[in-house]
Formats: C-alpha cells, structure tokens, sequence
C-alpha cells in the first residue's frame, strides 16, 4: 500500500513561486500618484552634488525628465530657464533629470546653451520608475510639504503668466494667508 501524498499540490506551489521570482523585482510597489507624497530620491548632479528630494522640504520643487536626444524637450528648456530666471528670489528649486542619456552629451549641451539648472543623473532609472515615467519630457511639480501636485506629460511653455501663477500658487505663504491650494474654486463651472 502506498501512503504517499499527492505530488500536485507541492508542484504548483513551487511553479508559483517560480513564476513570482519572475516578475519586476527591481520595480517600486508603487508610483508618484498627484495629491501623495512625492516619491523620495537622492541622485547625484554632472558636477557630482547629491541632491535628496527630502532636503528640499519648504520649496517648491519643479522636476523634469528630459533627454537630449528629444526634441520637445530641447525646445522647452528656454522656457524653463526663463521660468527658473523669473522664480530665483522665491523658495523654488528646478530639477533635471537625465533620462536614458550618456551625462557626456548633456554636459556639452549645457555648456553650448549656457543652461544653469541642474542635471541630475538617474543611471539606473530608479527615480523614472518611482515617478511613472511614460516617456519625456514629463515635469512634476511638488510643494514644500512634499506633495506631488501637478504632472504634465510632453512640452509647455513655462515662461508663460499662466505657467508662473501655477507655480506661485504653491509657494510658502507667510502666516495668517489663506493657502489658495485649499480654497480654490474648481476648474471646471459647477452646476447651479
């Protein structure tokens, strides 16, 4: 008599198991959602500063994803400089981060456009994934809390009014001001 237990049940456990080793190990549980905390980051600069997202507590913080290979983001950088240019007495802070790129070819583009923000390097894309990256350019915007508030996929003009008032909306405001994030009205007509 065979008193053996059945060998299916142990099988497809062990093919379950195999088969969850198999998928994105190296992939973050989740990704920047608006309205959350920002997914945290510590990426080094061409110029070999590290930069920690959690340092720049108290600012707003605009960070974009860009590569030198794409052209809508070559084509927004003079806008974002003329933004960086009009923010630089607020509690603002623009970020870059190189995507898919050799940092060698960013540093000569910087040094051939006179650009002055700075580039970080994500050599392993973590932060692109933290982020949800779908492609470039993609710009993030994240208050001094840390709150991911605004995402935009592909180019804007952001020397633009209407690209300032966005952002200073976010600002620090000193104490006794109302925080125009909290009261301001829908964009869209509600129904009378």
């Amino acid at each position: 008599m065979n008193h053996s237990l059945p060998r299916w049940p142990l099988l497809l456990s062990l093919a379950l198991l195999l088969l969850a080793g198999c998928g994105p190990g190296n992939q973050p549980a989740t990704t920047a959602v608006v309205g959350q905390p920002a997914p945290a980051f510590t990426l080094t600069d061409l110029h070999g500063r590290n930069w920690r997202l959690a340092d720049l507590q108290g600012k707003v913080v605009f960070l974009n994803f860009w590569a030198t290979w794409c052209q809508p983001c070559l084509q927004e950088m003079p806008s974002m400089a003329a933004l960086d240019e009009k923010m630089a007495k607020e509690s603002f802070q623009m970020l870059t981060i190189l995507y898919n790129d050799r940092p060698q070819i960013a540093e000569n583009l910087l040094r051939k456009t006179g650009l002055s923000f700075p580039v970080l390097v994500d050599t392993n894309g973590v932060a692109a994934r933290q982020y949800g990256l779908t492609g470039v350019p993609e710009t993030y915007i994240i208050d001094p809390q840390g709150v991911l508030r605004e995402k935009f996929i592909g180019p804007a003009d952001w020397g633009s009014a209407k690209a300032l008032a966005l952002l200073k909306k976010y600002l620090p405001r000193p104490a006794g001001v109302s925080d125009p994030v909290a009261s301001a009205a829908p964009l869209t007509e509600q129904p009378r």
